[in-house]
Order: structure tokens, then C-alpha cells, then sequence
């Protein structure tokens, strides 16, 4: 209780040092919040386009009903497939009657049906890389009965590429704008301590242990990362509700996972207080060195 006391109370001691700092602190992580925010989305559509790729496989018009129906339970079988469904030829015509319109009077006068049938091999989270992907391809292609197995393979890789950059800069992002959150609650503690230089050394001089003098400071900084922590979630959600209003382009986003938030906030909290240790290890320890 007492170090909460002389947290609060260095607070309300240099009450414009102490916001600026949070509204400083809380700027750099709203960024970050906001990059979190667009990230999550964009991860999310990615998420929706992989979910949809699709291994094709075009079947021979001569291969038996039995051999069929046999390497559709052996695909099914396959750890890297989820589903698996067959079209036959009837249902390819019918499909491209309906979804190519502007061929639909040639689709209406053959006589004679030139589409394949195809197995339609949907793929498991975990086997959509481009490895994966070609692996299951091969699989497919292999049956004597599949005349050609196309997965789409230089958009795959795109994809996949895609992904990768995307996890690389939110990282890096990431760290970049920790950093920067580090070194001011670094500089608000010091300045803290150096405000108060007179009288830790008088608690020196009566005896006070080190932990004793240290406690207000490190509770000072973890407050500090918490509260700027609470104030950058606001404001990302703010943000989150006042755009989508406003432009009808981005009304579809998706609000950060409850875990995401919870641990934004922890993680500032926690990045507050080892700012705040590294500050006072520096500071206090070496004020409070042999006399």
C-alpha cells in the first residue's frame, strides 16, 4: 500500500510530466493499435482467400465410375485434404451455362458435352503453402484417370508471399513503436527519481533498503505503461466506430480479438514496468552504491 501511495502521489507531484508522458506513450500505442487494427483485417481477408484454395483435378471422359469413386475416398483419407467434392460433367455445363452468360447461346446448341468432370480438393490450415499445395497436386495427378491437376500455383505463392510480408511488418512495427514507449516512461521514472534525489537520500542515510526505495518507482512506471495502455485501446476504438461511419468502404472491419486487447494492455503494463526497473537499477542503485 505504501508504494501505491508514493506512486500516485509522484502523480499528482508533477501532474503535466506525468500526462504528457501517458498522452505520449498512449499516442505511440494507438499507431500501433491502429496497425494492429488494419493488420488483423487484412490478415483476416487473406485468411478468407486461403480458405478457398482449391486443388482441381480434370478427369479423363473414360475413367471408371469404380476407380473414382475409389481415389475420392483415398484423397479424402489424405491428412492435407479437408474435403473433396466431385463435379461430374452434367454439373460443369450446367455451371458454365450459368456463370458465363455471355456464352450461353454456344453452351445452349452443342450437341455433344466438351467439359470434364473434376474433383474439387479443399485444403486443410497448416497445407496451404505453396509446398503443400504442389505436394497435393502431384498426389492428384498421379491417378492414371486425371488427365491435368492445376492449383493455381504463382497465385499461390503470391498468397503465401503476401501473408509473410505482412506478419514481417507488423513485427517490426511492433517492436519499433515498443521501443519508443520504453524510452519514455525510461525518461519519465529518471526524471521522477532525479525530482526526488533529496529525499532518497535521506531514506538512504536512516537505512531503507533498496526494494523499499525502488517499489513507488517500478509501481510508477507500470501505471504509467497501463494507463497509456487503457488510453491508446480507447482511442483505437474510438477510431474503430467513428470511420466505418463515416466511409462506406471500410464499414466491414472487424474489431481486434478480446485476447488482443487484453494483452495489449498487460504488455504495456509490463513494458512500463521494465522501463521503469531498467530507470531505477540505473538511478537508484546508483545512488544508493557504498558510501
Amino acid at each position: 500500500m505504501r508504494a501505491l501511495r508514493e506512486a500516485l502521489a509522484g502523480f499528482r507531484r508533477t501532474p503535466l510530466l506525468c500526462a504528457l508522458s501517458i498522452g505520449a506513450i498512449g499516442l505511440s500505442l494507438v499507431i500501433l493499435g491502429l496497425f494492429g487494427l488494419v493488420a488483423h483485417n487484412i490478415g483476416g481477408a487473406i485468411g478468407d482467400v486461403e480458405r478457398r484454395v482449391e486443388v482441381v483435378g480434370y478427369l479423363l471422359d473414360d475413367a471408371a465410375s469404380e476407380q473414382v469413386r475409389a481415389a475420392r475416398r483415398e484423397l479424402e483419407a489424405l491428412p492435407a485434404v479437408e474435403s473433396v467434392r466431385y463435379v461430374s460433367k452434367d454439373e460443369a455445363l450446367e455451371r458454365a451455362r450459368r456463370d458465363l452468360v455471355e456464352f450461353s447461346n454456344v453452351y445452349g446448341e452443342l450437341l455433344v458435352n466438351p467439359l470434364p468432370a473434376s474433383f474439387h480438393l479443399r485444403l486443410r490450415e497448416g497445407f496451404r503453402t505453396p509446398e503443400a499445395v504442389s505436394e497435393t497436386a502431384s498426389l492428384l495427378a498421379a491417378y492414371p484417370f486425371i488427365e491435368e491437376a492445376r492449383f493455381g500455383d504463382e497465385w499461390v505463392e503470391r498468397l503465401f508471399a503476401l501473408r509473410s510480408a505482412a506478419t514481417g511488418i507488423a513485427l517490426a512495427l511492433g517492436g519499433g513503436f515498443a521501443l519508443v514507449a520504453m524510452l519514455l516512461i525510461v525518461t519519465t521514472v529518471r526524471m521522477a527519481i532525479l525530482a526526488r534525489g533529496e529525499e532518497i537520500e535521506i531514506m538512504q542515510i536512516v537505512g531503507a533498503r533498496e526494494g523499499y526505495i525502488q517499489r513507488p518507482f517500478l509501481l510508477e512506471g507500470a501505471v504509467t505503461g497501463l494507463v497509456g495502455g487503457l488510453l491508446a485501446l480507447g482511442v483505437t476504438r474510438l477510431a474503430f466506430v467513428v470511420f466505418p461511419a463515416r466511409f462506406a468502404a471500410i464499414e466491414s472491419l472487424a474489431w481486434l480479438p478480446h485476447l488482443w486487447t487484453a494483452a495489449g494492455v498487460a504488455t504495456a503494463a509490463a513494458l512500463g514496468l521494465l522501463a521503469a526497473a531498467f530507470s531505477v537499477h540505473r538511478e537508484v542503485g546508483r545512488a544508493y552504491g557504498p558510501s
